[in-house]
């Protein structure tokens, strides 16, 4: 594993005697973490993507069910507190350096690419509470461009 890691060229570290984490870099999720398990016939895949909504649970969870018809190698899962979560095994027979990459693409594609609609749906009220306390002390709000349409509307004219 460690070779085809090397030759994939992505950052990795070994956490265990067959276990390792894999730092996945986005352009919606900054950061994926992606931990990779050998066990006896399977390597598991699990990689955070965002926490337990605080609003709108069954709208995220229906919106990325939806999603897990087509995925390859993962799928969204939860955890017990409704943390989402890319979940996945494959045969350790079929891990070469070609299905690495793309099990390790497809993590990084369906973490990056459901980032922000799942913020919207799940953190919407957040966002905007987010908005209005940067705007109030003139905080740089550069991180939260993807959500121009949650900034509080009498607070569009401020600096």
């Amino acid at each position: 594993m460690e070779d085809l890691l090397t030759e994939l060229d992505v950052e990795w570290e070994r956490t265990g005697t067959k276990s390792y984490v894999i730092t996945l870099p986005g352009v919606h999720k900054l950061k994926t973490l992606c931990n990779l398990i050998e066990e006896d016939h399977a390597l598991r895949v699990e990689a955070f993507v965002v926490r337990c909504p605080e609003e709108n649970q069954e709208a995220v969870w229906r919106f990325l069910l939806r999603r897990n018809a087509s995925l390859y190698g993962v799928s969204y899962s939860i955890d017990d507190n409704g943390d989402v979560y890319l979940t996945g095994r494959v045969p350790l027979s079929c891990v070469d350096g070609t299905e690495l990459d793309r099990l390790l693409g497809s993590v990084l594609t369906y973490a990056d690419e459901v980032f922000d609609r799942v913020l919207e749906l799940g953190f919407a009220t957040s966002i905007r509470r987010e908005w209005a306390w940067r705007i109030s002390r003139g905080e740089s709000t550069r991180n939260l461009a993807a959500f121009e349409h949650l900034r509080p509307a009498d607070e569009e004219s401020s600096p």
